[in-house]
C-alpha cells in the first residue's frame, strides 16, 4: 500500500469512530448528517497537519475538490444521494493517491459485501432488533453510507498494517 503506515495509525482512532456513525445513521435514517461528514473533513484538516507532509498534505485538498465535484455530478443525474457525495468527498483526502486502484477493489468488496448482509438482514425477523429503521423499508433504495464508512476504516486500517 501507498498511504503511509504512520498516517494512517494518526487518522484510524479519529475517522473510525465516524464511519461506524455513518453505516448506523444512514441504516437508521437513510441520512448521511451533515455534522458527521464536517466532522470527517474536520479530522483531515487538523490531524492531517501532524500525520502528513506539509506538500502532501496541500495536495489532498484537491482530492476533495475533485470528488466533490464528481459527486455533486452524480448526485444531479440521480446515481447517488447528496449525503454520500459529501461523505466520499470528505473522505478523499485520506486516501493515498497511489492506492486508488486498490481502494476501487476494496470498495467494490465492501459494498458487495453490505449490499448482501443488508437485504439478507432485511428479508429476516433480524429487522426486530431495530424495527424503526428506515432502510428496511426503503424498497430498492440502499444506504450506501454503510459500504463508504466501511471501506474508509477499513482501508485505513490496512493502511496502518499494511502501508508504506
Amino acid at each position: 500500500m501507498s498511504i503511509d503506515a504512520s498516517a494512517a495509525l494518526w487518522f484510524l482512532p479519529f475517522v473510525v469512530p465516524l464511519c461506524l456513525y455513518t453505516c448506523y445513521t444512514d441504516m437508521a435514517r437513510m441520512k448521511i448528517t451533515n455534522p458527521t461528514v464536517i466532522a470527517l473533513f474536520a479530522v483531515f484538516a487538523a490531524i492531517g497537519l501532524i500525520a502528513l507532509p506539509v506538500e502532501t498534505y496541500l495536495w489532498r485538498y484537491a482530492h476533495f475538490a475533485v470528488v466533490l465535484v464528481a459527486g455533486i455530478a452524480l448526485n444531479a443525474a440521480g446515481v447517488m444521494g447528496a449525503g454520500d457525495a459529501k461523505f466520499a468527498a470528505a473522505a478523499a483526502p485520506f486516501i493515498h493517491l497511489g492506492d486508488l486502484r486498490l481502494l476501487m477493489l476494496l470498495f467494490a468488496a465492501v459494498l458487495l459485501a453490505a449490499f448482501v448482509a443488508h437485504r439478507t438482514a432485511r428479508a429476516t425477523p433480524l429487522t426486530r432488533l431495530a424495527p424503526d429503521w428506515a432502510s428496511w423499508h426503503s424498497g430498492a433504495k440502499f444506504p450506501m453510507g454503510l459500504a463508504l464508512g466501511g471501506a474508509l476504516a477499513l482501508y485505513l486500517g490496512m493502511g496502518a498494517v499494511y502501508g508504506a
